[in-house]
């Protein structure tokens, strides 16, 4: 069975949480700790139980999410 990772470009994410909302598995979560050049907190990966459903990707308005198979 594939693993799958999930990239976040931080600059493009404006922190809505569409992404957070819609993943079955709760793997993304806010990052309080970092902060993008616009002022926003970009979403980042909490765990690695993705499964590859690409809720995250299709929900993004700005297209800041990116989901990869791992072999």
């Amino acid at each position: 069975m594939a693993k799958y990772k999930i990239v976040i470009n931080a600059e493009k994410c404006k922190g809505c949480e569409l992404c957070i909302h819609f993943c079955p598995k709760g793997v993304l979560g806010i990052d309080d700790s970092k902060t993008n050049s616009k002022g926003y907190h970009p979403a980042s990966p909490l765990n690695e139980d993705c499964v590859g459903c690409l809720s995250c990707a299709t929900m993004c308005p700005d297209c800041a999410v990116t989901v990869w198979a791992e072999e």
